[in-house]
């Protein structure tokens, strides 16, 4: 089991390189940003605060099974970020 520590580590640097890699599609089109990559980085930054927030829920009787489901969540959120990223026109 990762700690508390680790896991929001792994959240900041999951999302952060996918607001990055959002800013880098803007940047080699040469466009202004569209609605589409706004509302990408919008959802990063939403599932960045609702994964914090249930890292930091003390009422949580079983940890480790509370961490693995939302180191799960964080993959299966970010694979679906990037899979919009990669949609992008």
């Amino acid at each position: 089991m990762a700690n508390k520590r680790d896991l929001k580590k792994d959240i900041n640097y999951v999302l952060g390189d996918i607001i990055e890699a959002v800013y880098i599609w803007e940047l080699a089109n040469a466009e202004k940003p569209t609605k589409e990559s706004e509302a990408i980085i919008d959802e990063a930054i939403a599932t960045f605060d609702e994964l914090i927030a249930r890292v930091n829920d003390r009422s949580v009787e079983d940890k480790k099974a509370h961490f693995k489901a939302i180191n799960n969540d964080l993959e299966s959120k970010g694979k679906s970020l990037i899979d919009k990223i990669n949609k992008l026109k």
